[in-house]
């Protein structure tokens, strides 16, 4: 039987600190996936549920977006995704006896972890403008409430509909075209706030917004450099594809401001070495750099290999745009420049450079430590100017891996989640189901929010995720979303966004991974795609927690048809009934779905294609691979201050908390930690232990402040610090983003610290 929900709501700012460990998964890993599996599911329905787990004609992990190997493991998941399992199949219930209970100004004063620890949502809930509880709704009321706040708009550009990385292909498609068909393109999603800056590199440079390499591509590199990601923590499943890369003979560098300890070894729990054994080291060469300090990397590089004359010239000459501008700007590099930025020894960069020149087939892996500054969209494009200089784009085992983060944030975008879409797609959209979709560009996260707190959106409407905790500027994002008529949240389990809402706001109860989908034509699958544009199949087994429980393709299927009401020649029904209709429909607007229906259910699903990648065409502007002038920079802390970066601790998986501990890095018991290296605290006064107010400082001049946060001496990179998020987002600027992209810049905050403003 699964343990009941917790009632109290334990302390997060007196955590124990142990010295942090040097190898990741092993028996702890397994040990702790069976216990969280138990406590929410029981043990026959957890064993029945993980099983199915990332299998073919089984669920996709909710979890992360790494692909799955052509052959799964039994056991293809990690102990982050068991977590992420366990959460949503818990057999723990939200009823509307809860809410009666809990007024939202009580649940609003609950953590994050308390408020997903309570269960699943079982019904539509609505909040009445000045009520101060939740109480239960029919579908049908709810669903019209939502129709009635959208036709009273005085523009649909008033609306926004934002998307998380876990809903389907089938859904995000569907939302999309609802969203289009209203007359907005205002369709912001968790890419703005994570890999947009990706996006928006790899789109100049190689003509396409994602990864060209695959599982097998890595298998055969001769050099893999992990550049800004802890897939420890954040992508565990990583760490098999780097270990079976290592015993094949490649070589390792992880690029990062933190030691991690996934990639100093992995204890591979599939099999009898990683559980008893030493496991494998995975890093050969460990690079701590300073925080922004990665375009500088990537540009010394760069000069290594024009000055040893390692381009590959025949490549350039044939497929690439721009090289003498940029070799002109890369030769003017200063190695006092580069030293400056990246706080490195310079024998540490000469060591990579040799590694690169002996190296045939290289792959740069990098996630959000790249993505969140303000030069984010220079650095992915140094880092590609790098991989074109010696051929390392369009052959085995060589390429560019952005590596994404939720199981189908980059199928969203592919589904057309975009505020920017390209006037290809909206032709095809508008020659399928014969309408004018709006041309103008729509709101991203940061312009959402902005739009809420000028007033100008008034209606905002979630598909999953956790809005209000996963954005920045804490505070100006709760009030802007007050400032709302309306915001209805799409969810399988209670969260912060919930309890900060509009004058008023609708619970959305959905179906989830894990649970079967059956509509009156029968059981229904879904697609995902996974961050190597790899699109497969996912279909859930389990009772829904609830009956009546809609699936989130049904949910956009009735509004639509409510809103846009009966004389809308769209079969809203069908789509909803019957998802073969719908992935008709994406065959023929989506390039690389012709057949959908046909190839998704092969085992494995199939491959998207990728000019880059399979034939070396490249669709930009030039026609090209473009080469890039990027100016060097890097942040510049003023005397006192660190640069913070947000982070995820290895209990959690975005804003979603499974637990208080972060056992690789030592902290047990509380979330509320500031990570310092022990010569910076000396020199500021920092006590070990002791406790000190975050106050961010930026141009404009507003205090923001995270109080009350233990000081723990950790290995960081000098000159930064580290902390986690959400509780530490209140201290990133809404103005302060990435150029180009529009990604706040989680990871270059600069704070002072200050005395505890809550004293124990």
């Amino acid at each position: 039987m699964a343990k009941q929900a917790p009632q109290s709501d334990p302390a997060q700012d007196a955590p124990a600190v142990a010295a942090p460990q040097h190898a990741a998964a092993g028996l702890p890993a397994v040990g702790h996936s069976l216990r969280m599996a138990n406590e929410q599911m029981g043990p026959r329905r957890a064993l029945a549920t993980l099983l199915k787990v990332n299998q073919h004609g089984g669920f996709d992990c909710p979890g992360c977006a790494w692909p799955e190997p052509d052959k799964p493991h039994t056991a293809e998941f990690c102990e982050n995704g068991a977590k992420a399992v366990a959460e949503e199949a818990t057999e723990r219930r939200i009823t509307r006896a809860f809410f009666a209970e809990h007024p939202v100004g009580e649940l609003a004063e609950r953590s994050g972890y308390w408020l997903g620890q309570q269960g699943r949502l079982t019904e539509p809930m609505l909040l009445e403008e000045g009520a101060d509880h939740y109480t239960p709704v029919s579908w049908e009321q709810a669903i019209a409430i939502v129709a009635e706040e959208l036709t009273a708009l005085d523009s649909p550009d008033e609306a926004a509909f934002y998307t998380s990385g876990r809903t389907s292909n089938e859904a995000a498609f569907a939302y999309q075209l609802f969203a289009r068909r209203l007359g907005t393109n205002n369709l912001p999603d968790c890419s703005n706030m994570c890999h947009e800056s990706s996006g928006s590199a790899l789109v100049e440079t190689l003509g396409v917004g994602k990864g060209s390499v695959s599982l097998k591509d890595l298998y055969q590199a001769d050099l893999i450099i992990v550049a800004g990601q802890n897939p420890g923590t954040n992508h565990p499943r990583m760490l098999s594809a780097l270990e079976r890369a290592k015993r094949a003979g490649a070589t390792v560098v992880s690029v990062n401001p933190l030691p991690e300890a996934g990639l100093e070894r992995f204890k591979n729990p599939q099999n009898a070495r990683g559980l008893v054994g030493h496991g494998t080291k995975l890093t050969d060469l460990f690079l701590q750099i300073r925080l922004g300090g990665d375009l500088a990397l990537f540009r010394a590089l760069n000069k290594a290999i024009l000055a040893a004359d390692g381009v590959d010239h025949a490549f350039v000459a044939e497929h690439c745009h721009g090289f003498e501008e940029f070799a002109a700007e890369a030769e003017q590099t200063t190695q006092a420049e580069v030293l400056a930025a990246t706080g490195l020894p310079a024998e540490q960069i000469e060591e990579l450079a040799r590694l690169v020149l002996k190296s045939e087939k290289i792959i740069v892996c990098w996630a959000m430590g790249l993505t969140q500054h303000k030069h984010a969209v220079p650095t992915i494009r140094e880092v590609v100017n790098f991989l074109l200089l010696r051929g390392n784009v369009g052959r085995p085992g060589a390429g560019v891996c952005p590596v994404r983060g939720h199981s189908n944030v980059q199928g969203d975008r592919t589904m057309g989640i975009f505020e920017r879409p390209s006037t290809a797609f909206l032709d095809a959209l508008d020659k399928e189901f014969d309408f004018a979709a709006p041309r103008h560009h729509g709101l991203d996260s940061v312009d959402t929010i902005r739009g809420m707190r000028d007033g100008r959106v008034k209606v905002f409407f979630a598909m999953g995720g956790n809005f209000v905790a996963a954005t920045p500027d804490t505070l100006v994002t709760e009030a802007a979303m007050r400032r709302c008529r309306l915001t209805v949240h799409v969810s399988t389990k209670l969260n912060r966004s919930h309890v900060v809402t509009g004058a008023r706001a609708l619970i959305l109860p959905t179906l989830g991974r894990t649970d079967r989908d059956r509509t009156p034509r029968g059981d229904q699958f879904v697609t995902v795609e996974d961050s190597m544009g790899i699109v497969h199949s996912s279909q859930g087994r389990l009772r829904p927690p609830a009956p009546g429980l809609l699936s989130e393709t049904a949910i956009v299927c009735r509004l639509a048809r409510a809103t846009l009401g009966a004389g809308d020649q769209l079969p809203w029904e069908d789509f909803a009934d019957d998802y073969d209709t719908l992935r008709e429909r994406i065959a023929r607007v989506v390039p690389g779905f012709a057949d959908f229906n046909t190839k998704v259910r092969k085992a494995g699903g199939f491959a998207l294609p990728h000019g880059p990648r399979d034939s070396r065409s490249f669709p930009t502007a030039t026609g090209k691979a473009n080469f890039t002038v990027n100016a060097l920079t890097a942040p510049e802390v003023p005397a006192g201050r660190l640069l913070l970066q947000t982070l995820r601790s290895h209990d959690q998986y975005n804003t979603t908390i499974y637990g208080l501990d972060d056992r690789y890095r030592g902290i047990t018991g509380g979330r509320r930690v500031v990570l310092v290296n022990p010569a910076d605290a000396a020199e500021l006064g920092l006590t070990e232990g002791g406790y000190v107010d975050l106050v961010s400082e930026w141009r404009d001049g507003v205090e923001r402040r995270a109080p009350h946060f233990r000081v723990v001496h950790y290995p960081v990179a000098r000159g930064g610090a580290a902390a986690y998020y959400p509780e530490t987002n209140v201290l990133v600027p809404l103005d302060s983003t990435a150029d180009i992209s529009n990604t706040p810049t989680s990871k270059a905050v600069v704070i002072r610290f200050e005395a505890d403003s809550e004293p124990s």
